[in-house]
């Protein structure tokens, strides 16, 4: 494979999300790796968290259940794997099973704006370009950015 079909490759596994938050990075980074904080926004909206556990850092997990407005019990795994307060945070979600083969990557990155605002870029790079277009069908762009809706309503920014 040359450098171009890998790049190709790589294109067609990811969902790529932006948004410009009105407040600092350091306060949108904390609202990513604060248990207390994610658990009342994170999700699409309807959607209701409950953290079991959060250890954000390298190697640490946030296990939680998203629960759907129709009562539907979505149960999430993530791992750490990279953390650069307040600029970078990568990690792998999954459902919390073992070996879920449908676990991605995920890679947020926090850059502020000369005018104190934050954007925030946040990458999902799926193991198979068949599971990006089942997320994508699933409603994974709007979900998501439901899911950024209720950042900015946390932040106070919306």
């Amino acid at each position: 494979m040359n450098a171009q079909d890998h790049q190709d490759s790589l294109l067609d596994r990811e969902i790529v999300l932006a948004r410009v938050f009105n407040a600092p990075r350091e306060l949108v980074f904390k609202a990513w790796t604060d248990a207390a904080q994610i658990s009342r926004w994170f999700g699409p909206k309807g959607f209701t968290i409950t953290t079991h556990e959060m250890d954000a850092r390298p190697g640490g997990r946030w296990r939680f259940d998203m629960k759907a407005p129709d009562g539907t019990i979505y149960t999430n795994w993530v791992e750490f794997l990279e953390i650069k307060a307040p600029e970078l945070l990568v990690y792998d979600h999954g459902s919390d099973k073992d070996n879920d083969p449908g676990k991605f990557r995920v890679t947020l990155t926090f850059d502020s704006q000369s005018d104190g605002k934050t954007v925030l870029t946040l990458r999902q790079l799926h193991p198979s370009k068949q599971q990006r277009q089942a997320g994508i069908g699933f409603g994974a762009v709007e979900l998501g950015y439901q899911t950024l809706d209720k950042l900015a309503a946390h932040l106070g920014v919306a």
